[in-house]
């Protein structure tokens, strides 16, 4: 053969080992994951959902960026709610650093709206957001050594970094008369910030502990007692009245290990796409 026809030939071959291997080794693995999540859920009689946010690599200059809870994923979970029968346990498996407070918002108050028993599974952190996502459980089942967090709320912007809204109010105890306006209204700002925080959990904790309890908790949560990285572990959770337990499935570490950190980007909410009836219903 001439010379041009093995140059094409060897781009062929670079072309499918370059883009069509990695592409079928994905396939597999995502099959996989659905097939470990149909297991769960034979195995617990629920719907599961998957809301996990990994360190995702960037292709410029290898750079990484976390991902964490954004309007997408509250779209796309609300969707599975509505798709799964009233009365049917929703388990959500969670992983993530938190997030939008909105999107944690929305999603904490359409699983406490479901009928049906809410079982949220944390095998490693579910951080700020996920900690309000993870308040609307009927039971939280945590790894012996995951981790939740506080809901504080942070302010800022990308250019300037975040603040606990917490800590702002305490700068602005100080005397200081050269503050100028801006300053004046992020305080503004980070106390209503807090008092919807914390109005938010006290809705969330609701009808499973008493009024006090409830205001309490979300007063401890969301007043910036803590950094906002302090872990919350199992033991600590169960001392503040939370409805957790160490219970978490083994087929749960399963499917962890198939949601690696990798350069493409992929839902990160993820179930079975189809509307399920309840059990005892005929087809």
């Amino acid at each position: 053969m001439s010379a041009g026809v093995w140059i094409l030939l060897a781009i062929v071959i670079a072309v499918v080992l370059l883009w069509g291997v990695p592409r079928l080794f994905r396939r597999r693995r995502d099959r996989h994951r659905r097939d470990l999540i149909r297991r769960l859920e034979r195995t617990r009689g629920s719907r599961v959902i998957t809301l996990i946010h990994r360190q995702e690599g960037f292709g410029l200059f290898g750079l990484a960026f976390g991902r964490y809870i954004d309007i997408d994923d509250s779209e796309q979970l609300l969707r599975a709610i509505r798709l799964t029968p009233a009365d049917m346990p929703i388990d959500l498996l969670l992983h993530t650093p938190g997030g939008l407070v909105l999107a944690s918002d929305q999603i904490a108050h359409a699983l406490k709206r479901h009928d049906g028993r809410i079982t949220v599974i944390v095998p490693h952190y579910a951080m700020s957001g996920g900690t309000l996502v993870a308040l609307a459980a009927d039971e939280i089942l945590m790894d012996p050594d995951a981790v939740l967090g506080p809901v504080d709320p942070q302010l800022g912007s990308l250019p300037r970094g975040s603040w606990p809204a917490a800590s702002i109010l305490k700068a602005l105890e100080q005397d200081n008369p050269n503050r100028d306006d801006e300053t004046l209204i992020l305080g503004d700002v980070a106390r209503k910030a807090i008092d919807q925080v914390r109005a938010t959990v006290e809705e969330l904790l609701e009808g499973r502990v008493d009024e006090a309890e409830a205001k309490r908790l979300a007063a401890l949560l969301s007043e910036g007692r803590w950094t906002h990285d302090y872990p919350i572990r199992l033991e600590e959770a169960r001392t503040l009245g939370l409805p957790v337990s160490d219970a978490v499935p083994d087929v749960v570490y399963e499917l962890m290990t198939l949601y690696p950190r990798r350069s493409q980007r992929r839902p990160s909410v993820e179930f079975i796409p189809t509307p399920y009836r309840s059990a005892g219903r005929d087809e």
